[in-house]
């Protein structure tokens, strides 16, 4: 097909399929900074000890960023021992960074793993950082058959809370997460345990917990961006009640949104760098001040 037509169509289905039971958010507004080329391709966002910090995904540098939240520059870069086969998330305690790796577009993968880092005021950029290893698996997957973009067991997002690791599945087939807890104190391979599970309608690609609320952003494959706010109706539970629902834009004007953190003053939202045969859309920070979203 027609390279224009291509970019028609999509823009034509976003048109059609965006006018649905959501709040509109011009996200576009809150645009920060654009990221340089080191964090082109960044992957998740979080807050440690009123620090922001980001990673960047598959084929990049085991490496994890310190940024700027107001430039997006980058403060210090530190280095790790690990292999970055595909890092999608990261997630913290009060003295631990958690590296997700357990990107699995394909759906094939068998050693999907967290690392542990310890991470405190001793550690500096000259440091080279040791991690622990957090193995797991999905007990409900049976079928590793190499099925890039059409499989349940993808994952890019995942929080710290009650001592467990929460993972929000990107389930590419059901456009649904599923809500899995993992126990960071066991050491062997684990099955992830199954929670809950929502419909969202879009991929989940990154997750957030700030005062008993979870926020979850992705995309659907027509480009369109999402981000839903849940209640914690219970300790560790957030999908009985349903949530507060976003359209962010396009990604064909924000971006492939990747990350998210919030703190007492707002949202902050990121885009790796998102390409096409006809253009391309730089990587953005953006931030959201509460009252903005209504």
């Amino acid at each position: 097909m027609n390279k224009f037509f291509v970019v028609l169509s999509i823009l034509c289905s976003l048109s059609f399929s965006a006018q649905q039971d959501y709040n509109w958010f011009k996200i576009n507004r809150y645009k920060t900074a654009v990221f340089g080329d080191s964090l082109k391709e960044n992957s998740g966002l979080d807050f440690f000890n009123n620090r922001l910090f980001t990673i960047s995904d598959s084929g990049n540098s085991s490496e994890i960023f310190e940024i700027d939240r107001n430039s997006g520059k980058i403060k210090n870069v530190f280095k790790t021992n690990l292999i970055n086969k595909d890092w999608e998330a990261i997630a913290s305690d009060s003295a631990n960074l958690y590296i997700g790796d357990f990107g699995n577009n394909v759906g094939s993968r068998k050693d999907l793993v967290i690392y542990k880092i310890p991470f405190d005021s001793a550690v500096s950029a000259s440091s080279t950082i040791n991690a622990q290893e957090i193995s797991f698996y999905y007990p409900e997957q049976k079928d590793f058959t190499p099925k890039n973009t059409n499989n349940d067991f993808d994952a890019e997002a995942m929080i710290f809370l009650n001592g467990k690791i929460h993972i929000f599945t990107k389930e590419w087939v059901s456009k649904s997460t599923t809500h899995y807890t993992i126990d960071p104190a066991i050491a062997e391979s684990q099955p992830a345990q199954k929670t809950e599970t929502f419909s969202t309608g879009y991929v989940v690609t990154d997750a957030a917990y700030f005062e008993n609320k979870l926020y979850l952003v992705g995309y659907t494959k027509k480009a369109e961006v999402f981000l839903s706010v849940f209640n914690e109706a219970e300790p560790g539970i957030f999908f009985k009640e349903k949530p507060k629902k976003y359209y962010l834009g396009s990604s064909l004007s924000i971006g492939q949104i990747e990350g998210i953190a919030v703190d007492e003053k707002g949202i902050y939202i990121s885009g790796e760098e998102f390409n096409l045969p006809v253009f391309k859309v730089k990587p953005y920070l953006y931030f959201i001040p509460f009252e903005k979203l209504k």
